[in-house]
């Protein structure tokens, strides 16, 4: 008797199993449409990230995946709706590595970013971009740093927004630099591109899917990429590292979610789809065309040390920083 409920209780958390690409579980699930939220402006990585993964997850899952973009306060917005929802596994959320920085630059939170919520999985980890327009006077990220020296507090960079990965890796950069490039948000990649294409900002930290095509055609010029490698999408451009600035290292990632008490079941059987879905080479293709990163795949246990580690990351950089938690 002892071991049929253990047998029991094994396929009950197992739950989900692919079956001629469908996870089917045995209380039907899921049943209808599944939302997907992301908290950052529709067109941005996010966005892309989160329409090509809702995709996949819809093909296996056998329900549309209906992507929603919520953004505002560096995906805290959209974190706290996933958050609030009910734990049925008809609420997802995407989040990026904002999600474990906002637990850095925040006094407090409605929610807390590792425990408020049960993981499911990493999606893919990618770079961003550090570029000014092409007819800005500095040609290089170590003249740019030069400038930033003579005239501290003169220039700004612009980012999706407080408390986003692209912030902090300016952040980053000035406390690495020895440097102070004032920080002025944007809501989404979008917005900050076309501020510096405009004059309103000289230097944006920006993804790469949105800024190459700006950079191939001339317009914007890339200085460096964060991560301690080039990557894929813009070969020719130098990481931060290879410019003279030695230590600095910035990658974001983005992972799925659902709130708090979603039944191990329903996780387990969203875990085993989007596995499923990241080993298809399409998907993968299209997942690291779209941010020039690398895909990798996780446990949900694997996602929340993850975050808890980059929180630890982070409020070190925040408080080196001396950034005002608001």
């Amino acid at each position: 008797m002892r071991w049929m409920r253990r047998l029991a209780a094994a396929t009950f958390l197992l739950g989900g199993f692919l079956a001629a690409g469908t996870v089917v579980l045995a209380d039907n699930y899921p049943s209808r449409p599944i939302r997907l939220l992301h908290g950052f402006a529709a067109g941005g990585a996010a966005d892309t990230l989160s329409r090509i993964i809702a995709d996949g997850l819809a093909k296996r899952l056998g329900q549309p995946i209906i992507v929603e973009a919520k953004p505002g306060a560096g995906g805290n917005l959209a974190a706290d709706a996933v958050a609030k929802a009910a734990p049925d596994g008809y609420t997802l959320g995407l989040v990026t590595g904002a999600h474990a920085i906002s637990a850095a630059t925040y006094k407090s939170l409605a929610y807390q970013p590792a425990d408020s919520f049960e993981m499911i999985s990493t999606l893919v980890y990618y770079a961003l971009v550090i570029a000014v327009r092409s007819d800005y006077p500095a040609k290089s990220l170590g003249e740019l740093v030069a400038m930033a020296k003579e005239k501290p507090g003169s220039l700004s960079f612009g980012s999706v927004g407080f408390g986003s990965t692209h912030h902090l890796a300016g952040e980053l950069l000035n406390a690495t630099a020895g440097i102070e490039i004032v920080h002025v948000p944007y809501r989404g990649d979008s917005q900050s591109v076309t501020a510096l294409l405009g004059g309103e900002v000289p230097v944006i930290v920006g993804t790469p899917v949105l800024l190459a095509p700006q950079i191939q055609s001339g317009a914007i010029r890339g200085f460096a990429v964060t991560s301690p490698t080039r990557t894929a999408l813009l070969p020719d451009v130098p990481t931060v590292q290879e410019a003279g600035i030695k230590g600095y290292d910035v990658r974001t990632w983005a992972g799925l979610l659902a709130p708090k008490g979603t039944p191990p079941a329903i996780i387990a059987a969203l875990n085993a789809a989007t596995l499923d879905a990241l080993k298809d080479p399409d998907l993968r293709q299209r997942l690291e065309t779209a941010v020039g990163g690398e895909v990798r795949g996780s446990s949900p246990a694997e996602m929340k040390a993850l975050i808890e580690t980059e929180i630890t990351k982070w409020s070190g950089v925040v408080e080196r920083a001396k950034i005002p938690k608001i």
